[in-house]
């Protein structure tokens, strides 16, 4: 049995060679459909796992509360000096204490302060902010020390850097133990001594974790919000071409940690009722409209989002490789029952020479089987050089990352199911070349 289903499999590849563009073509649908079935699922996989490095970074039990400025009214457009207050408010801080389920919280302030060093200045972003922030914002120190609760009572002149702040403010010199200096001298300057630098974070720019925080955590210069209050107090001040520019922020941003990943979604319900409603009009008037210059937002929603992309990822992939495997199986079908007329003759005579029903119906299964399992092999090839070659086109042509993931079921379930579909849609033809009458096949010209 072994000798038979080889010489069956050699012939099986001789008549496939005899053939070659027919084969091709026959296997285009298998080869289309595997390659969209890999394609697409790595795309899928890469959003899921892109989402939970950023989880990681991020916290999945952390909830940002953010300020964010009101739209700008046409009066206040047209004016040379214009003054908005908006944002997280110390009150709001206050009643955010008492929330249960909160294990951890920590307030930031940007300061919007220009970071200069000798002659070299940067865009990065002078945070005033508590000890407890590079816990929960998983910030992890490269060298020196983080400013602890004391160096926070005290207000020391004292920060910790982040990676591409400290590349770009000393991209020769050891930042440790050097000074930077924060403020214009207007409205007050610090002069603080680098204590750490953090390690890189991960986020990348343009990412939804860098849009959510709205700020790259990789140029934070975080010093003590004590010293921030003293030294810059609610006011960011910006000199514009015709005139200046006044905002009015008591804190930028809130972090809060959930004792449990349970407790995210219904904590962040809780924290919107508690910040995101106003007083309107004052005592005589206890009507409440939304806030508007106020974000509540969750990491949790970034896997949420990845989940809900990968979901429809794996619909439109099932359709489109339904479709496609669906047309290749029917082409096969199709070709196989041309093949079986083709060698009617070589049916009868095997008949006539001993050959079983059976042995023709394997005959022709294994044909079609070689078909759809090399079509299958090449599917795999060209969808895995497509899931590896799709994020360098993305970012060449668009400028945006999309990182893609190959997952192992995804190769190995396509190619098994092409398998399977020469054997599904090659029994037809394979069963009608059996069931020939010997005699009349033997006539066949």
């Amino acid at each position: 049995m072994l000798n038979f289903l080889l010489e069956t499999f050699r012939l099986g590849l001789k008549n496939l060679r005899l053939h070659k563009l027919r084969s091709l073509l026959t296997a285009m649908g298998i080869i289309i459909g595997v390659a969209a079935v890999i394609i697409m699922v790595a795309i899928g996989e890469g959003a899921k796992r892109d989402a939970l490095e950023q989880l990681q970074q991020l916290g999945a039990k952390n909830i940002l509360v953010r300020s964010r400025p009101p739209p700008e009214s046409t009066e206040s457009a047209g004016r040379a000096s214009s003054m908005q207050e908006f944002g997280i408010r110390r009150t709001d801080l206050e009643r955010l204490r008492t929330l249960p389920d909160v294990e951890t919280i920590v307030p930031l302030r940007d300061t919007e302060q220009k970071v200069v060093h000798r002659d070299v200045r940067v865009m990065a972003n002078p945070i005033g902010t508590t000890p407890e922030v590079f816990d929960v914002m998983n910030l992890r120190l490269a060298r020196g020390a983080y400013f602890d609760a004391l160096q926070y009572d005290r207000g020391e002149s004292v920060c910790v850097v982040g990676h591409r702040a400290a590349q770009q403010l000393f991209p020769y010199e050891d930042p440790l133990g050097q000074q930077v200096r924060v403020g214009t001298g207007g409205m007050g300057t610090v002069m603080l001594t680098i204590i750490g630098v953090l390690e890189p974070t991960g986020l990348r720019a343009g990412s939804e974790g860098a849009a959510m925080m709205g700020r790259d955590p990789d140029m934070g210069i975080y010093f003590p919000l004590t010293l921030a209050e003293d030294a810059f107090g609610d006011l960011n001040i910006k000199r514009l071409a015709q005139g200046r520019e006044v905002k009015r922020i008591e804190l930028s941003d809130v972090w809060l940690k959930a004792k449990s990943t349970d407790d995210v979604e219904k904590l962040a319900e809780a924290i919107e009722n508690v910040v995101g409603l106003q007083q309107k009009g004052g005592p005589q008037d206890l009507k409440n409209t939304p806030r508007l210059d106020i974000d509540v937002k969750a990491p949790l929603e970034i896997l949420r989002a990845a989940e809900r992309t990968q979901r429809t990822f794996n619909t439109v992939m099932v359709g489109v490789a339904g479709f496609a495997l669906l047309v290749g199986g029917i082409g096969i079908m199709n070709i196989m029952l041309a093949t079986v007329t083709e060698r009617t003759k070589e049916v009868g005579i095997r008949r006539a020479l001993g050959a079983k029903r059976k042995h023709i119906t394997l005959q022709f299964l294994i044909e079609t089987t070689v078909i759809t399992l090399a079509g299958g092999l090449i599917g795999v090839c060209l969808g895995a050089a497509g899931a590896k070659l799709l994020p360098v086109l993305v970012e060449f042509f668009f400028n945006e990352q999309k990182p893609t993931a190959i997952a192992t079921w995804s190769v190995v379930g396509s190619f098994v199911i092409s398998g399977l579909i020469g054997v599904g849609f090659g029994l037809y033809p394979a069963m009608k070349a059996a069931w020939m009458n010997p005699i009349e096949a033997l006539r066949h010209e």
